[in-house]
């Protein structure tokens, strides 16, 4: 027997805990920010400098966090399971916690892009600055899905969710669309659970078992619930 397919959609809560602060938690500011400023089209055609900072500030607080017990959780989940994560999240915690299969649905905070030219991506651990071009001449900006933009790579997660046999959410609270209708993809029968702080309604889901505690000692209760499953 094969191991199952265990689908797990992750968003800001589950990095919270590793101090990465999260929009969501300020009205509208992030870091002092206002996200129109700098986490729009609108806001990089304005005032690219400001944007580049502000990513580049992004990535230094990621390089300092550390993944937390709800990712080093999660990995090891893939003793048991055949484990896809599908994260909203932009930093490599999940990477460093030790995931082997992960899709990022809203880019890569140590990725860079042509502003021109979508296809051409490049590594990047320091700064981005104004002047910096792709091969296409074009300035470079971070890999990042902003807020009025398409979010391509939800056509990749959309199979994956189809073929789960047990789905799971982990640190979104299920609002944050085109991701939160992933879960509408899962299968009506299949175990699904919800981990967050802080969860919506839920009843219009079928099957569907809410742990309403921080990512953390969330993933450790999963966890224990997912023996039975295996």
């Amino acid at each position: 027997m094969g191991k199952k397919k265990l689908v797990v959609l992750t968003g800001a809560g589950i990095s919270a805990e590793s101090g990465l602060k999260t929009f969501r938690d300020s009205d509208g500011l992030w870091e002092g920010f206002d996200v129109t400023e700098v986490a729009t089209p609108r806001g990089w055609k304005k005032n690219p400098a400001l944007v580049l900072d502000f990513y580049n500030l992004r990535r230094v607080n990621v390089k300092e966090a550390e993944p937390n017990a709800a990712h080093f959780g999660l990995a090891a989940l893939e003793a048991d399971f055949d484990v896809h994560i599908i994260t909203q999240n932009i930093d490599d915690l999940h990477e460093r916690a030790g995931s082997t299969k992960i899709l990022h649905l809203h880019g890569e905070i140590f990725k860079m892009r042509s502003e021109k030219d979508e296809s051409l991506v490049y590594e990047i651990t320091g700064d981005i600055n104004l002047g910096d071009k792709a091969e296409d001449g074009a300035q470079l900006r971070p890999h990042i899905v902003w807020f009025e933009e398409p979010v391509p790579m939800i056509e990749a997660a959309i199979p994956i969710v189809q073929q789960a046999e047990i789905f799971v959410v982990v640190g979104t609270s299920l609002v944050v669309y085109p991701a939160a209708g992933l879960l509408h993809f899962a299968a009506p029968y299949i175990p699904k659970f919800i981990v967050d702080k802080k969860i919506p309604d839920t009843s219009s889901y079928y099957n569907l078992k809410a742990i309403e505690k921080p990512a953390s000692t969330g993933v450790a209760e999963l966890t224990d619930l997912l023996k039975e499953l295996k």
